[in-house]
């Protein structure tokens, strides 16, 4: 979906307005409270804050995060139906500890998430949302992993696909908005120019809704991000495969408008410190995405 950039695959197998609003002043989050000289009256500096958090942030004491949660194991809900859970929820949430606030998930479709930003339904976006230069143009990133996408099949991938040049003729499920999508419909092109038969490109709004149109058969495959396969594939033992070999991963960051800049600082502090601290390897491990991501630091 999320959107890495060229089509690959791993080898290895409600609206809350309120609070959202991030310009004015800043309020600085220390790592601790300095404890008193023993001079009291000798002059002392002023501790360096660790984060300088928006105003607006810390006095609404919350952070809305847009995020579709359909995309396991980055962000999916939990048995019960309404916890949301996965990679990109725990990054959200040490983010919000850290600055001193809650943190909420706004459950936004992925084809509109940018505007959702845009018109401040949120904060910010987490939602493994590639750094492209289009995206890069309308908001800012602070990238946090690196995912490449690609290809699933049934076990025994019985249309024998095994290049991109085999989904000619082929129907491929995949979610819109996303950098799958407009990598699918690259390689279309190709094929109207080649004179082959183009794949028939099948599009929902969830990307969960994507997986089960390969899931009950309808689909010959169904184009994602590499963790996200990965996580199929482990959780369905002996039912899918994967295709191919991972081409070009691209940056996935967490999206911020252009203007809030404080915000911007802040949380690249956090991802900075999160690597520093073992914490972002910690995060991809506990999710099983070691093999299907690449750390940036």
């Amino acid at each position: 979906m999320n959107k890495s950039r060229v089509l690959g695959i791993m080898a290895t197998a409600t609206v809350v307005v309120a609070g959202c609003a991030t310009s004015g002043g800043a309020t600085t989050v220390p790592t601790s409270t300095p404890s008193q000289p023993p001079d009291s009256s000798a002059p002392t500096a002023a501790p360096t804050p660790r984060y300088v958090v928006p105003a607006a942030i810390t006095s609404a004491g919350r952070i809305v995060w847009c995020t579709d949660v359909s995309y396991p194991p980055e962000e999916f809900y939990a048995a019960d139906g309404t916890t949301a859970q996965g990679s990109d929820i725990d990054i959200a949430n040490e983010i919000g500890k850290r600055f001193g606030v809650t943190t909420q998930i706004d459950n936004t479709g992925f084809d509109g998430i940018i505007p959702a930003l845009l018109a401040k339904k949120c904060d910010m976006i987490i939602s493994g949302l590639s750094n492209t230069p289009e995206r890069a143009a309308q908001v800012d990133f602070v990238d946090y992993l690196s995912i490449g996408e690609g290809i699933m099949v049934p076990a025994g991938n019985p249309k024998a696909i095994k290049t991109t040049d085999d989904l000619s003729g082929k129907s491929v499920a995949v979610q819109l908005g996303t950098t799958n999508k407009a990598a699918l419909d690259t390689i279309n092109a190709g094929f109207k120019a080649a004179g082959k038969p183009p794949m028939d490109i099948q599009t929902f709004q969830a990307d969960t809704d994507a997986f089960q149109q390969l899931n009950i058969g309808r689909v010959d495959a169904y184009a994602t991000d590499a963790p996200v396969l990965v996580y199929y594939v482990t959780q369905n033992p002996g039912k899918f495969e994967l295709v191919g070999a991972l081409i070009e991963p691209g940056p996935v960051g967490i999206a911020i408008r252009k203007e809030d800049t404080e915000l911007k600082a802040a949380v690249t502090q956090v991802i900075d410190d999160m690597y520093t601290e073992g914490l972002m390897k910690q995060i991809v491990d506990k999710w099983g995405m070691t093999n299907a991501v690449i750390l940036l630091k």
